[in-house]
């Protein structure tokens, strides 16, 4: 039996370009472009990239909340992407997600016991007594008082509201959380307070989380391997620690060049990326990379390298990343 939870294979989502009085479709966005990696049980996967970079969408689609445009999600052996309507509901009940805007990812109608509760409610999972004393275990699980389950989202700061999050997840009992962008909507002490927690669940629960994230020093913090994205492709690929020390890829290598550091006259390379990311509609042929690489050659214009297990545990897309540090 394998011991990965999640296998990604050939990951594509493409957004159609429409045009014109009749809406015809004259391109397509490439928004996740051939993605492939696997998550073992237990362990935290961050995935990470600048903005619009398809960090996202490949945890939405992995999701089926977005549809693939090809590829293959395995959930447990199970391909979520052929599952059928009955199948992926039984399948949600082990994969839950939590949304970045703690703001907008409740519905200021319902009561915070209702929102926690509407899954159970869904699945008919249990009567409705049960079903409250699950509530209000898992409340106390994530740091809030039981009695606050009668109250609305608006009376909430951010901080509780993603708690409120985590909780309507965790009352599921799901296998996999997808974290998408959870604390890059809070104030610097709530998110280390949230990561913080997450870890705890982890450790008691053995939960399995795919973690997306633009902030890498938030993303090193909570990761066991770390995948990194630029323009719809995996360029990297390792474990956390080997990631930092010796980066296999110039994007990573810049990206990790600006994460602030605790001491600021500690020694460390200024890299400063020339240039706009291009056009996901238009990709640059070769390296998706060269056109702001300070390492780029003739090769990597022509030539677009794979993403190959370059040392042992270390994948990476990169004709020269052997130079890279």
């Amino acid at each position: 039996m394998s011991e990965n939870l999640l296998e990604i294979n050939h990951l594509v989502k493409h957004f159609p370009i429409r045009s014109g009085l009749l809406r015809r479709v004259t391109g397509q966005v490439q928004a996740v472009d051939d993605v492939s990696f696997a998550i073992k049980k237990g362990e935290t996967l961050g995935l990470v990239g600048e903005s619009g970079c398809g960090k996202t969408t490949v945890a939405r689609t992995l999701l089926r909340l977005i549809e693939a445009t090809s590829g293959n999600v395995y959930f447990e052996g199970t391909d979520v992407l052929k599952a059928s309507r009955r199948d992926l509901k039984a399948l949600r009940r082990k994969m839950q997600i939590i949304f970045q805007d703690p703001y907008g990812a409740l519905d200021p109608r319902r009561t915070v016991a209702e929102s926690i509760a509407e899954g159970l409610v869904i699945h008919n999972i249990g009567d409705r007594q049960s079903q409250f004393a699950k509530v209000q275990s898992v409340m106390e699980k994530v740091g809030l008082s039981p009695t606050l389950l009668e109250r609305f989202p608006h009376e909430f700061s951010g901080g509780q509201r993603q708690r409120i999050g985590i909780a309507r997840a965790l009352v599921m009992e799901p296998s996999l959380l997808v974290l998408d962008e959870p604390v890059s909507a809070l104030d610097v002490s709530i998110q280390a307070q949230v990561l913080n927690l997450l870890r705890d669940l982890q450790a008691e629960l053995g939960l399995t989380y795919l973690f997306v994230a633009h902030n890498l020093a938030v993303v090193e913090y909570i990761s066991t391997r770390i995948g990194v994205m630029y323009l719809g492709k995996m360029v990297e690929l390792a474990p956390r620690a080997e990631l930092f020390q010796r980066p296999l890829h110039p994007y990573t290598k810049a990206l990790s060049a600006a994460v602030p550091r605790p001491r600021p006259n500690m020694p460390r390379e200024k890299i400063v990326l020339q240039g706009d990311v291009p056009s996901p509609a238009n990709p640059p042929k070769g390296c998706r990379f060269h056109t702001r690489c300070w390492m780029a050659k003739d090769i990597c214009t022509q030539v677009e390298p794979p993403l190959e297990e370059k040392l042992p545990n270390r994948w990476a897309a990169c004709h020269f990343w052997d130079q890279v540090s």
